[in-house]
């Protein structure tokens, strides 16, 4: 049986291409995006023309991170046709570029907001489905650079995504007696084949931002340009998506709890491989081993 999935932030980059690997691979995908009416008209047209060539089943779906009420219309809509979710993947992120110190408290609120407190919103959506039955997978899409190498100027999106990646392994030692699996995906930096840096936000207070740039002139600039040296050739951004749609296609209980793909080899890899196995140790110390095992 194909699963019934549903990925945010899936208008472009990760998240198309995502959904477009697991329709393609017999699922059926819910490709949540914002303003399906609006601004994302065009690549709800995409997606829908990508399903009819292929003859897949992929469909956009109106949902909006940061509305519960959107999110709520959206998994009753999905429910009312198949009855369940099997998959709910956190894809949906934004990205900010310059000096800490620039951005405002409220557009740290805003940016920690669409990259963490959305995840919570789906998840209390999504949930209680996958618990009442006893089965589901959640897959979250994190960074690398919550473990790994981090140059200046993405503090507020790093400081984002490694709150985000805490709530992910929060959330697998409580789901396990539920019977429902934890994926965290790791990419590393691919600067290219992704809307992050195009889109990404700059800080309100243009002072600050500019007396860093008496110390600080070209900054990302020379970091995008050395990112872009460390990738190997055929570093593409559709080894998130493939990977992602490997993770799912997986038996129940034989998901990796964390995956790396990381082109750059920034460091997280070594550095998640000593957390992840802290964490297990430290479970099994305090009597709770039973939690690395997803219940069956």
């Amino acid at each position: 049986m194909s699963n019934v999935i549903v990925i945010t932030g899936a208008s472009s980059g990760f998240g198309a291409l995502t959904a477009r690997a697991l329709a393609a691979a017999g699922d059926t995908v819910y490709a949540g995006m914002r303003q399906t009416d609006g601004r994302n008209a065009p690549q709800v047209q995409a997606a829908e023309d990508w399903s009819t060539q292929h003859g897949a089943d992929l469909r956009a779906i109106e949902l909006d991170v940061n509305s519960q009420e959107s999110i709520d219309a959206a998994v009753a809509a999905i429910k009312a046709e198949h009855g369940r979710i099997d998959v709910l993947i956190h894809n949906a992120g934004h990205m900010v570029v310059g000096p800490a110190e620039a951005f405002t408290p409220e557009q740290l609120a805003q940016l920690y907001d669409i990259n963490v407190l959305s995840t919570q919103r789906v998840n209390r959506a999504v949930l209680p489905g996958m618990r009442d039955r006893g089965e589901g997978l959640v897959v979250w899409v994190s960074s690398s650079s919550v473990k790994g190498g981090t140059p200046p100027y993405l503090a507020p999106y790093f400081a984002a995504k490694a709150g985000m990646d805490s709530l992910a392994v929060s959330y697998a030692g409580e789901l396990a007696r539920w019977g429902v699996e934890t994926s965290i995906v790791v990419p590393g930096s691919f600067t290219s084949g992704t809307n992050h840096f195009a889109h990404a936000g700059h800080p309100a207070d243009g002072d600050v931002e500019a007396a860093y740039e008496t110390r600080y002139a070209g900054l990302m600039d020379q970091v995008a340009e050395k990112l872009a040296v460390l990738a190997p050739e055929g570093a593409d951004v559709s080894l998130v998506s493939g990977e992602i749609a490997r993770v799912v296609a997986l038996p129940v209980g034989q998901r990796p709890y964390r995956v790396h793909i990381d082109p750059a080899n920034d460091g997280s890899a070594e550095v998640s491989e000593l957390a992840d196995r802290t964490r297990r140790e430290f479970l099994d110390r305090v009597g709770l081993g039973d939690l690395l095992t997803v219940r069956s």
